[in-house]
């Protein structure tokens, strides 16, 4: 064969907005990690659904919004609503067919990318582990995510274009102290994300991604126990180095507890890499998110 015959397939690069026109679900999108993630897919085109919980972030939750829109001109709709409930994610749903614009291959409504953020934290020793707090902790982090996904597939894609992100923590992996229930919730989490892989091949990828501790509100209200106790592996995490160039709370908590904590930013980039269109070949995976305290293999 000569030079001339062998043909070389030719890539370029995506646009930048690779999800023009796409509408994203994020549940605990109103704050922190979940809003980082919203600004994120934002960014790139798509219209966001802010699902939050409490009255509290009715306010937070209306600015993020009103701001996405402004800074980057796609619609974004911020929603409380109760997903561990079916009558919340039908709310969810209804929003999305109601206030977000249809998609126009399909004609209506689609949910092109839906990530499980929101999460309730909870650290205490195990003898202080209650029936109560099993319950409220599973039906955030568990039933939640499966209500939600449940009512959102009559929506996704029917061309495995879609996206499905759970946020798990690097607790289910290395065991952290106190962790009874946060850590087996996201265990759990991480076993349903390799199952619905399976279930929805026609429609999405499901994969998921485990971050360590991130600068949120979730960590400054954690207790100091649990802060220690996660203290015990920065020197372990190859990214937890303090620089110059961060912010006073990250030096603080450097100087405290040995290390600093993730950034929500850094988090929704990993999320926001696994949402690509150039990630249509990985389902089924755990993406670290921590810095190197667990190691993908």
């Amino acid at each position: 064969m000569s030079a001339t015959e062998i043909t070389v397939p030719i890539t370029k690069a995506p646009p930048y907005r690779v999800h023009e026109g796409k509408t994203a679900v994020i549940t605990g999108g109103a704050r922190s990690i979940g809003a980082s993630i919203a600004q994120n897919l934002a960014s790139k085109g798509a219209n966001v659904v802010l699902v939050y919980l409490t009255e509290s972030s009715d306010e937070p939750a209306a600015i993020l919004a009103a701001k996405l829109a402004e800074a980057h001109d796609v619609k974004a709709v911020p929603v409380r609503a109760d997903f561990s409930t079916p009558e919340g994610c039908a709310k969810i749903v209804e929003t999305v067919k109601t206030s977000l614009p249809p998609n126009t291959k399909r004609g209506g409504p689609q949910v092109d990318i839906l990530v499980n953020c929101a999460a309730l934290f909870h650290a205490v020793p195990l003898e202080a582990v209650t029936v109560e707090d099993f319950h409220k902790v599973y039906a955030v982090n568990v039933l939640g995510p499966i209500l939600l996904t449940q009512a959102v597939r009559p929506l996704l894609p029917d061309d495995r274009s879609g996206r499905i992100v759970n946020v798990s923590s690097v607790g289910s992996k290395v065991g952290l102290e106190y962790l009874t229930l946060y850590g087996g919730s996201k265990g759990a989490l991480e076993a349903m994300t390799r199952t619905w892989a399976r279930e929805l091949k026609e429609h999405c990828t499901v994969n998921a991604c485990n971050p360590s501790s991130t600068m949120t509100d979730m960590l400054r209200g954690a207790p100091d126990a649990a802060k220690q106790a996660i203290s015990m592996w920065y020197p372990l995490t190859p990214l937890s180095g303090i620089r110059e160039w961060d912010s006073d709370e990250q030096k603080e908590m450097a100087e405290k507890y040995g290390g600093r904590a993730g950034y929500a930013e850094e988090i929704a980039g990993i999320v926001g890499m696994i949402c690509s269109p150039e990630s249509g070949w990985m389902t089924g995976c755990l993406v670290s998110a921590n810095g190197g305290q667990w190691m993908a293999s």
